[in-house]
């Protein structure tokens, strides 16, 4: 029996627009319009995909001033390829990629979504509430 860890490649970069829409709606994110993905995609500090063969079923991308504030964001996996340890790659490679460049003192953040925040606990992050809480709105 094959080992599905052997299939998986982690690479870095970001996906096509096409593929970025694709891998948001199919592992239960928000659409993001084709315009918004195409504007946005090209201002990743850093980004990582996972591709099963060749096709990219993974994903995770950092943003931010290169300096002060950096977020991750966009960490999906397609359901039929969860539970592999996936999520954990994207978050080493993403981390690693911080520890790497990022200045001293940077302040990285995140927002966890349901059962996500243990699997970002393991990597150093840990919630901010009482002190402060995520707040959001979109236009």
């Amino acid at each position: 029996m094959n080992n599905d860890r052997d299939h998986y490649t982690v690479q870095a970069g970001v996906p096509s627009a096409e593929t970025y829409r694709r891998l948001r709606v199919t592992a239960g994110l928000s659409d993001k319009t084709a315009e918004a993905a195409e504007a946005g995609l090209p201002n990743t500090w850093y980004g990582v995909t996972v591709l099963c063969g060749a096709e990219t079923i993974g994903m995770g991308r950092i943003v931010g001033d290169g300096g002060c504030f950096f977020q991750i964001v966009d960490i999906c996996v397609v359901p039929e390829h969860q539970g592999r340890g996936l999520g954990k790659r994207i978050m080493a490679e993403l981390t690693a990629e911080l520890t790497r460049r990022a200045p001293a003192g940077a302040y990285v953040s995140l927002i966890a979504d349901g059962d996500a925040r243990h699997l970002y606990r393991k990597f150093g992050f840990a919630e901010t509430a009482p002190a402060s809480v995520g707040m959001h709105r979109t236009v």
